[in-house]
């Protein structure tokens, strides 16, 4: 008689290391693929990011060889959801932390789709990360039509007038009186899929604190409210900075920390902060696993 379940593949697959890391809480799962043989999917990423049947994390970060002659390394970005990211200030620093111990260095540079990344440690368990330049321009970000990026049309709620900025993925930032007014588990997924943001946008929910602070909350796409978003931190500077609420400078203070952020004269983005390393272990074959096609009448293929 034929069995009912479908056949898994690799079951004698070996477990899957992984170190889990996050930079103000801003939480990762770190899988290293530069030996080979590892696959991750947009399923798979989803089944290891899941909080109650999987590890749970942000984002899961996967560190291959590089494709530049020029990086040390190439750090790819899955969102919870599958989705793939272009960019993420916190795990940039994480890769970078894991790369200069690796290599005894103090300076590394850390490849994403984004473009390359470099990264500084500059005492006391901090890395600094040039994040590129901050894109102004509504096609970089990118938006639905033309638009000053400075006063995006886009309102809900009590939030309105955002800016919007690319750090290599999309930013849409409002400045707001009151955080505590702003529901942001319930408006953060509308704003995130508004129909001006083609390619969704993270949110960020700011208020001015001092000419030199600013107070940010975040809900990032494809995983929802976060402790901190690096690249959240930048684009919050460069809007702050433009509306001109501060210099070029300023600590930003987020759910779980404090990032230093400043926009440089030649337009890229310095982020200074902390990493650290939560545990470290290894992944059972049996999440990892996919079903095989199955040849039970009616059955779908995965």
């Amino acid at each position: 008689m034929a069995s009912n379940n479908c056949t898994m593949a690799n079951p004698s697959a070996a477990a899957l290391p992984f170190r889990k890391m996050h930079g103000l809480g801003n939480d990762f799962v770190v899988i290293d693929a530069r030996p080979g043989g590892v696959v991750l999917d947009a399923a798979r990423s989803r089944a290891i990011a899941d909080r109650h049947m999987g590890i749970g994390c942000d984002q899961l970060i996967v560190i291959e060889p590089p494709v530049s002659s020029l990086a040390d390394a190439f750090m790819r970005i899955r969102n919870p959801d599958g989705s793939e990211a272009e960019a993420c200030g916190n795990a940039t620093r994480c890769i970078a932390s894991l790369l200069m111990g690796e290599r005894g260095l103090d300076h590394v540079v850390v490849e994403t789709v984004a473009g390359l990344l470099d990264a500084q440690a500059i005492g006391d368990g901090r890395i600094a990360v040039d994040m590129g330049p901050a894109r102004l321009d509504w096609r970089d970000i990118p938006l639905a039509e033309a638009c000053d990026t400075l006063h995006v049309p886009v309102a809900l709620g009590p939030v309105s007038d955002a800016v919007a900025t690319s750090m290599g993925n999309p930013h849409a930032t409002f400045f707001v009186d009151d955080l505590d007014r702003v529901a942001i588990a319930d408006i953060g997924p509308v704003l995130e899929r508004h129909p001006m943001f083609p390619q969704r946008a993270n949110i960020g929910f700011a208020r001015l604190l001092s000419p030199g602070r600013l107070r940010l909350r975040m809900w990032e796409r494809g995983a929802g409210i976060t402790l901190a978003c690096g690249s959240g931190a930048c684009a919050a500077l460069v809007a702050a900075a433009r509306r001109g609420l501060v210099d070029r400078r300023a600590e930003v203070v987020l759910d779980g920390g404090v990032l230093e952020v400043e926009w440089l004269r030649d337009g890229h983005v310095l982020m200074t902060g902390p990493v650290a390393t939560a545990f470290t272990g290894t992944i059972d074959p049996s999440l990892l696993a996919a079903c095989l096609p199955c040849s039970r009448p009616g059955h779908p293929p995965p």
